[in-house]
């Protein structure tokens, strides 16, 4: 469908008009792709990326120094951030920052940081994505966390026992002994989460303005859809579909990749 020019005339007729790459041309032709769309795709998936290691690795250490029942009532209480649905996620997000009356708008006036009646962090391209990333993180950071602990709990104390006596300080032990000896695990949690971010649909879509009323907002995903099913252009949002789709190709052939090399280091 990607090399057809395919709208509302071709479903009812049944007939297919071929245009080769043109649709292609047209996409990587438009200074939209390269100015807006791409880079808030990498750039948010790069960011939620970054924060969604870093908040589950914090959580890891924390579970790894809790006791048994403190640990479990924890890592309860954090998946069922990763078990609560996109969708409803997405919605509280969106209650907690909406501007005519969201919690965090409504305690923020009250302390005189903003004005209620003119604040509207969904229009702004940097606040909508700021939200989304909370989003995002939140929903994933549980799943890192609970993976990452696991791969803790592979570490030998000794090690850890014998840096000590070297007189390694806590940050000195991390970086020379637990980085190492869980690479594999930072590595496929790193790449898992760069997948997904990437991909991330719902999040956006459902978030005001993200389903395609304000364009500067759109990654590669939504705009997809939007060409599809909001301008009737199937060719052309087939098109953006198959290049997100070969740049994820991109990523798991990486992810493959380190697969096979930290298999056979082991």
């Amino acid at each position: 469908m990607s090399f057809q020019d395919y709208g509302l005339p071709q479903i009812v007729t049944g007939t297919s008009n071929y245009n080769g790459l043109d649709n292609y041309a047209d996409i990587l032709g438009q200074s939209y792709l390269w100015t807006t769309v791409l880079p808030n795709t990498v750039l948010f998936a790069l960011a939620c990326v970054t924060l969604t290691v870093v908040l589950g690795t914090l959580v890891a250490l924390l579970l790894a120094r809790l006791s048994p029942l403190w640990r479990t009532l924890t890592a309860s209480a954090i998946m069922t951030a990763w078990a609560m649905p996109a969708v409803t996620g997405t919605y509280v997000w969106i209650w907690l920052f909406d501007p005519l009356g969201g919690a965090v708008v409504t305690g923020l006036d009250g302390l005189g940081l903003v004005d209620a009646g003119d604040t509207n962090w969904f229009t702004d391209r940097l606040g909508f994505y700021a939200i989304a990333t909370l989003n995002v993180v939140h929903h994933g950071f549980p799943f890192v966390a609970i993976t990452i602990f696991a791969g803790l709990l592979t570490i030998p104390r000794e090690l850890h026992e014998a840096g000590i006596i070297d007189g390694a300080n806590a940050w000195q032990r991390f970086w020379a002994i637990t980085v190492p000896s869980i690479r594999p695990v930072f590595s496929v949690v790193i790449i898992l989460s760069t997948i997904w971010d990437f991909k991330v649909f719902v999040q956006l879509y459902l978030m005001p303005g993200g389903s395609g009323a304000n364009p500067d907002v759109l990654n590669l995903g939504v705009w997809s859809y939007v060409e599809s099913f909001a301008q009737r252009q199937y060719g052309m949002g087939s098109a953006i579909a198959v290049l997100l789709t070969l740049l994820l190709l991109g990523i798991t052939t990486v992810y493959i990749r380190t697969l096979f090399k930290e298999s056979e280091e082991l």
